[in-house]
């Protein structure tokens, strides 16, 4: 059955395999620009399938623009993908406000404005699909990206949530948590605040060098990733939760094992916070 897509951030990355696997498999896409040289291209790509919008999520009047436009080019809308999003590197302590601000902006507020822009839609027609591009960094941490975690552990958190209120209108949520593939996440797409304070240098310091020399070098592979969406939105039952990529999925578990044999060495301390009559 032919699905009718909205895309967010499709200029790079995973957005932009997984807009052009659409269009080749037949579906039909409505994807998001920040320039409008880039929609002007893939409207010429999709042809009548198609239609490249410009709209910066950050925007939120461009992203209600954006989401009536391709209503009114593919009649509905069958899934959301929340894909823009870029990561700040840097020691917590020394990235700047404005920096932090703009990471959720993006990050988080800007998937809430599209959710926001598309539920009435879905809501009426009962059905849909909403796919959050998390990340691994949404479910674990390292020592570069705090900030970054931040605003994936809160799309994380807001996705879960929304499944369980959007479920019994017939609507359907997955958070997609990519590990390092291999686009231009780390290069051209990431901010990166230098080590100021010497004593983050081996921790900040050499993760941020690592991730820099290892972009263009990720295992994962991005058509690999499209499919693997495309063929989640077919599934009669989709997970709530999809590491994609094999880091992804090693280090989920790990983390997920650390966290049940923590909570259970200390369970007597949390229990005994109860009143003693709760049981």
């Amino acid at each position: 059955m032919t699905k009718h897509w909205f895309i967010t951030g499709v200029s790079t990355g995973l957005g932009k395999y997984l807009a052009e696997l659409a269009l080749r498999k037949g579906d039909k896409v409505a994807a998001t620009f920040r320039e409008s040289g880039k929609a002007v291209e893939f409207n010429q790509l999709a042809g009548e399938n198609g239609i490249g919008l410009v709209a910066d999520v950050a925007d939120e009047a461009a992203v209600k623009k954006a989401v009536a436009d391709a209503l009114a080019a593919l009649g509905h809308l069958d899934v959301v993908v929340n894909n823009a999003g870029y990561g700040s590197l840097g020691p917590i302590e020394e990235i700047a406000d404005a920096e932090v601000q703009r990471q959720f902006d993006i990050n988080v507020f800007g998937p809430l404005r599209v959710i926001r822009a598309v539920l009435p839609h879905l809501r009426a027609r009962k059905s849909g699909h909403i796919l959050n591009v998390t990340s691994l960094g949404g479910l674990t941490t390292f020592p570069s990206t705090g900030i970054y975690h931040g605003s994936k552990f809160a799309l994380e958190g807001i996705g879960e949530s929304l499944a369980q209120q959007v479920g019994p209108l017939g609507i359907r949520v997955t958070n997609v948590e990519p590990s390092s593939f291999r686009t231009d996440w780390a290069g051209r797409s990431a901010t990166y605040t230098p080590v100021q304070i010497a004593d983050y240098e081996p921790t900040v310091g050499k993760a941020q060098a690592a991730a820099q020399a290892n972009s263009g070098k990720q295992p994962g592979d991005p058509e690999r990733a499209a499919q693997a969406m495309f063929d989640l939105v077919r599934m009669e039952n989709p997970p709530l939760h999809l590491p994609l990529g094999k880091r992804a999925v090693q280090q989920s578990l790990e983390k997920f094992t650390a966290i049940k044999a923590e909570i259970e060495q200390y369970a007597a301390i949390g229990n005994g916070a109860d009143f003693p009559d709760v049981k």
